[in-house]
């Protein structure tokens, strides 16, 4: 990913910024469109995983649409070149201000999660005269085996309409005569890396589309959501998630009814590995255990590690040497400032150049000015001599 020549490019770059691979991102859309797009699925990309409008427009000229979780997600979409038609608005804490947006704007669907948010669309529906497109987010109840801050469709997790209260949503739904129920909306959580709560997923799907419509109603939206994860632990050996995979145990599991179509909302497999944060080392000093690397990176730029756990693979540019054990670590004053602990990479001195990788998704838009840190550029592989 990183040739001499992109390498001689970054060092004259101020550090630190976030570095994308266009051609990683155009070879993971190529492998979207094989055996997602090719199969007839909606696929929406989310944009709570990475918001840079140069990305968008690359992601929609592949023919898929956007997966929104704020009126400003809206916005940018529409910035971005996505027609109203191609935007799904999700999110359990949706506005008035950006339920009527959305309602202005005739967005393709809002996915619903609760009985009162039901009722506020329809009332704000009402009072511009519209009608709004509406999907019922359900909470299959799935484990999705990952990280519990980003596991999302348990009976216990904020998402969704629990099972036990969907008689009474259905009953109510012939009175609120401003909305139109088109779907279901499913999301069970984020990195997830087997196939097995998938499968499990399309089981519930399967029975819960079979119980909705059994009621009088038609759906023609069944949207499974995203969720599916990246290899952080070696970006170059698998750059592109197995969607053959992916979206086949989709096609072998869900039953679909003819007037159905399929959609996803995926953002991390599609663009989680085109990005990188390019950093610099400030210092390197001994402990009594432990050496240190502190570079111009930290939590400020990317929060996972701190936030998540997260483990993210890191490339040392610029160093040849043989290997040393790091903490690397940011300048936050925060113990959880860390990237890595007790990591083997090259031995580093005063200015060497490190990548830190696979942070194209929920990376940069989750970046903060704790500490008062200045604003960091995002730069372009096809922007490099």
């Amino acid at each position: 990913m990183f040739p001499d020549q992109i390498i001689d490019s970054l060092r004259g770059l101020k550090t630190p910024f976030y570095y994308y691979d266009l051609d990683v991102l155009r070879s993971t859309l190529t492998a979207v469109k094989e055996h997602g797009l090719s199969r007839g699925y909606h696929i929406h990309f989310a944009l709570k995983a990475n918001h840079q409008t140069r990305l968008l427009e690359l992601i929609r000229s592949y023919g898929l649409g956007a997966d929104c979780v704020s009126g400003g997600e809206i916005t940018r979409a529409l910035e971005a070149g996505f027609t109203p038609a191609d935007i799904a608005f999700a999110g359990v804490g949706k506005s008035d201000d950006e339920i009527l947006l959305a309602l202005e704007k005739d967005i393709f669907c809002f996915n619903c999660e609760s009985p009162q948010e039901l009722e506020v669309i329809n009332s704000l529906a009402s009072k511009i005269g519209t009608r709004a497109r509406i999907a019922l987010r359900l909470n299959p109840n799935v484990n999705a085996e990952t990280h519990h801050y980003i596991t999302t469709g348990l009976n216990e997790n904020k998402f969704g309409i629990n099972e036990e209260d969907l008689d009474d949503v259905l009953d109510k739904l012939p009175e609120l005569e401003n909305l139109e129920l088109i779907g279901i909306h499913f999301h069970i959580g984020s990195q997830v890396e087997k196939l097995e709560p998938f499968r499990e997923l399309c089981s519930r799907a399967n029975e819960l589309n079979n119980y909705i419509e059994d009621k009088g109603f038609k759906l023609s939206v069944i949207n499974v959501g995203g969720g599916f994860g990246i290899n952080y632990a070696d970006p170059n050996g698998h750059s592109i998630p197995d969607f053959e995979s992916f979206f086949g145990l989709f096609d072998e599991h869900i039953v679909l009814k003819d007037h159905q179509k399929l959609h996803f909302e995926l953002g991390r497999s599609i663009i989680g590995q085109s990005g990188s944060l390019i950093t610099k080392v400030l210092y390197t000093k001994s402990g009594r255990a432990k050496n240190f690397a502190v570079v111009d990176a930290g939590m400020t730029e990317l929060i996972r590690p701190a936030l998540y756990q997260a483990s993210h693979n890191i490339d040392v540019l610029t160093s040849e040497l043989p290997p040393k054990k790091y903490d690397v670590v940011g300048p936050i004053c925060e113990s959880s400032d860390t990237f890595r602990k007790d990591i083997e990479i090259p031995e580093l001195h005063r200015g060497d150049l490190v990548a830190i990788r696979s942070c194209g998704a929920y990376g940069e838009v989750m970046k903060s000015q704790y500490n008062l840190r200045p604003q960091i550029a995002s730069v372009y592989s096809d922007e490099l001599a």
